[in-house]
């Protein structure tokens, strides 16, 4: 009789122990437990292993070359700036939308934004209003989601025109922030 009143505790003791310990990682260790009218000590084994976590095979991730990184930049659009200035014009907005997506898909990808001029102006005069341009190309594109440190900013002022000319037709496609993507 005495011995079934401590099998009963211990059951008790053990199904409140199993509760409680629900919650850990590792299943306790159960000591042994005396078989009801025998005398006899059994143990009872429990796994406390717990099994691993399946294996993901995760695709590799596509090597940057400059291939990729010169369909990259063909993707991005320039940025066209007004004589004299370096506000963003509102017909230029869906240009920078358009690098700020690739960026975001591209996630490995930097881009380097150099700023233009035309011909007109003192050389370091147009190195200021290129750095102004490409400053705000960035701005933007922060504003966009683009973090920061994927952006670098250079000015080539005058010294790297895109249209040979010396007419407003050149000046224009002169006037303007070139987006070029970079490794990380």
């Amino acid at each position: 009789m005495k011995h079934a009143r401590y099998f009963g505790l211990i059951v008790l003791m053990l199904s409140l122990a199993f509760t409680f310990a629900g919650c850990k990682k590792k299943a306790p260790e159960i000591e042994p437990t005396p078989t009801a009218g025998t005398g006899n000590v059994t143990e009872t084994p429990v796994d406390t292993s717990t099994p691993p976590p399946p294996v993901v095979n995760q695709p590799e991730e596509t090597e940057i070359t400059d291939n990729v990184l010169a369909d990259i930049t063909r993707q991005l659009q320039p940025v066209f700036y007004d004589y004299n200035k370096a506000d963003i014009r509102e017909d230029q907005i869906g240009a920078l939308q358009n690098n700020a997506r690739i960026l975001k898909q591209n996630a490995r990808v930097n881009v380097l934004i150099e700023g233009h001029c035309d011909e007109r102006g003192t050389e370091e005069y147009n190195l200021a209003l290129g750095e102004r341009r490409a400053r705000a190309s960035k701005d933007y594109m922060v504003g966009l989601g683009i973090a920061d440190n994927r952006i670098n900013t250079i000015s080539y002022g005058e010294s790297k025109p895109f249209a040979e000319g010396h007419n407003e037709d050149a000046w224009q496609q002169n006037r303007r922030a070139h987006f070029v993507a970079i490794k990380q």
